[in-house]
């Protein structure tokens, strides 16, 4: 049964009509309380994912849950039809566990706050903040297990209980969680940071309804919610057809030897409603990869997408999830069964936005994006510091990096960005000041973004030198399957990691790998992939390829992927350039909308030879051919 709201003062917030004029200070204002969670929360947080690269998403919501500013899209909906219990003044929701709200969020390493506001008597609000934690205990450090077979493996799982109970802490329940990670401190200070972040916006949402009164701020909030479905309901018109239009991409691997994993969507407009079906998607993973992905949070991606590349002044919140129906099968990679292991969800998470890029540019090229997005590389380091004076602590380190995003309409892709825009990276010297580690090198890929009219994003290449001994783990992608271009671009360039020894021995690792040990003197060469191109490379201007080139962004030898020769002194050879374009005009074929490579047995067939590592073998479902 449903959760159940309990409140001692039953009157119904009143409809009123709100001036522009009020609208836009409400709207900021909640603007202004979410960052102020933002800042409440870096500024307590002790974990270098929270504290240095902001991996946490804030939420303030109307009384019914949805969304009017935030990041992730609200997960309250599937929270309250779950919640077998009561919310009340004073009571705050601490949970962990995907399955117990439905993939609202989607690991048990995101440790979820939800707090309730009310207001003389009435809930007025909710204020949410989740963020991911760098250890929850389980059978490897960081709680991430690649060869996971179930959610049991990943750590522990927190089903939604009461941290703050009609205003009073549960000290016991605390002890018990915190009793389960390898960092207590960091964890702790962690989930105070995200209490603290959502009392900062509660605090905020009371002055705001003090200085209006109730009945505007509510109202208020109604009216962002409708401005933003009146936007959407115009923007869903113009950009989606009523042609059903298709797009997949590949997860790379499983880490454990197979692959590719194919997500595969489907979408066309019925009326106003805009539908996403999923069906072709490939059956969950025996491994960790699956992504349980929420319905309301994929329109919250959809909506955001659709945003950002068609009209990036609309606020975006939950106000357009009527118009949307999002359609995925039970038991498939994106909705896995329970008890289906969970913690590797990044690569699909990120494959979810190039797919996204694929279905709504194919009615409208101009707006069309390249691949890029693709994953959320991870680093896993630990081990006893055996520097002088360190005294053997136990240190452990996990970091997201980040690969090229994709060449766009407007303009060349970011270099080595995060996909989501609040991300940064661990700064080096903080790396170098709590870690036993230098870091060697830190720069673009040259050549690894996609040649394009717009080239796609160089991805990053990081050399940490380690210290001391101890084992490292990676989580990345985009190794096999290379980020496709579109409009005539070029794929970006693949993954790689390389682990070079003391003694100068070099090995290439995979992508997905577990407790590699590492010594004293050892580096690994941490390379990321580029986004893919966007338009004819034939058309980039010479100038800005040789510039490039200066830059460290492209060699003399990339710049022939653009028809581009170089001189000795470095300057465009304008002759050889018209000659080489003209070779390469005459040579190729008609330019692809989308440009995915050779396609996936061909890549079977390179892949030792061009990556080092044997290729992925083609997952089987034997249950699922025995009931065929």
């Amino acid at each position: 049964m449903p959760a159940t709201i309990v409140q001692t003062n039953s009157t119904p917030f009143e409809t009123v009509a709100i001036d522009p004029v009020t609208l836009d200070i409400i709207e900021n204002a909640l603007r202004n309380a979410r960052v102020e969670m933002d800042a409440t929360l870096v500024r307590t947080a002790m974990s270098p994912g929270i504290r240095e690269q902001g991996d946490a998403f804030p939420l303030i919501a109307d009384p019914e849950g949805r969304m009017i500013v935030g990041q992730f899209g609200s997960f309250i909906g599937g929270f309250l039809k779950n919640y077998e219990g009561t919310l009340e003044d004073g009571d705050m929701i601490f949970l962990s566990d995907p399955y117990s709200v439905d993939g609202a969020i989607s690991h048990s390493n995101d440790w979820l706050v939800l707090l309730p506001v009310f207001k003389d008597g009435r809930l007025i609000a909710y204020t949410s903040m989740f963020g991911h934690q760098s250890d929850i205990g389980g059978k490897v450090v960081g709680s991430m297990p690649i060869n996971a077979r179930s959610i049991y493996e990943e750590g522990v799982r927190i089903p939604p209980v009461k941290i703050w109970k009609k205003g009073e802490y549960n000290e016991d329940l605390m002890k018990l969680v915190m009793h389960q990670t390898r960092k207590a401190d960091w964890c702790a200070a962690d989930l105070n940071a995200l209490i603290a972040s959502c009392r900062v916006a509660a605090r905020r949402v009371i002055e705001m309804a003090n200085r209006f009164g109730d009945d505007v701020y509510v109202s208020a909030t109604q009216e962002l919610l409708a401005r933003n479905h009146r936007a959407m309901k115009t923007l869903l018109s113009q950009a989606v057809s009523e042609e059903p239009v298709s797009f997949e991409d590949y997860i790379c691997d499983d880490g454990m030897g197979y692959g590719p994993y194919r997500i595969k969507c489907t979408m066309w407009r019925e009326g106003e409603k805009v539908i996403l079906n999923f069906d072709g998607t490939d059956p969950q993973s025996s491994a960790s990869i699956n992504f349980f992905l929420n319905e309301n949070m994929f329109k919250m991606f959809f909506g955001i997408y659709m945003i950002m590349v068609f009209d990036p002044m609309i606020l975006f919140n939950d106000g357009f999830y009527d118009l949307i129906d999002v359609r995925i099968p039970e038991g498939s990679l994106l909705k896995p069964k329970f008890p289906a292991a969970l913690s590797g969800r990044t690569h699909a998470l990120g494959r979810i936005f190039d797919i996204l890029g694929g279905l709504l540019g194919q009615k409208t090229p101009e707006f069309l994006n390249a691949a890029g997005f693709s994953s959320s590389p991870h680093l896993f380091y630990s081990g006893y510091d055996q520097r002088p004076g360190k005294g053997n602590a136990w240190f452990q380190l996990f970091q997201i990096g980040f690969g090229g995003i994709p060449g766009r309409p407007l303009g060349d892709g970011p270099d080595g960005h995060s996909l989501w825009p609040g991300f940064t990276n661990v700064p080096n010297e903080f790396l170098e000041r709590y870690f036993p580690m230098m870091i060697e090198r830190y720069e673009t890929e040259p050549d690894s973004g996609g040649a394009g009219l717009h080239r796609g994003g160089n991805g990053i290449h990081m050399t940490y030198r380690f210290l001391s001994p101890g084992t490292i783990s990676i989580h990345d992608d985009r190794w096999f399957v290379p980020p496709w271009g579109v409009n005539g671009g070029e794929p970006g360039k693949r993954a790689k990691k390389l682990l070079e020894k003391a003694d100068g021995t070099m090995t290439i690792i995979g992508n997905k790998v577990e407790d590699v040990e590492v010594e004293v003197g050892d580096q690994l060469h941490f390379v990321t992939w580029g986004g893919g191109g966007w338009g004819d490379p034939l058309e980039r201007d010479p100038a800005l390829v040789a510039k490039e080139i200066t830059q460290g962004l492209v060699t003399a030898e990339g710049a022939r992927a653009y028809g581009v020769v170089i001189a000795g002194d470095g300057s465009v050879d304008a002759g050889a350039t018209e000659a080489l374009r003209a070779e390469l005009r005459t040579s190729r074929g008609a330019l692809p909308v989308f440009n995915t490579g050779p396609g996936i047995e061909a890549l079977r067939a390179a892949c030792e030879a061009e990556t080092g590592l044997a290729a992925p073998i083609q997952p089987q479902w034997p249950h699922l051919e025995a009931a065929e």
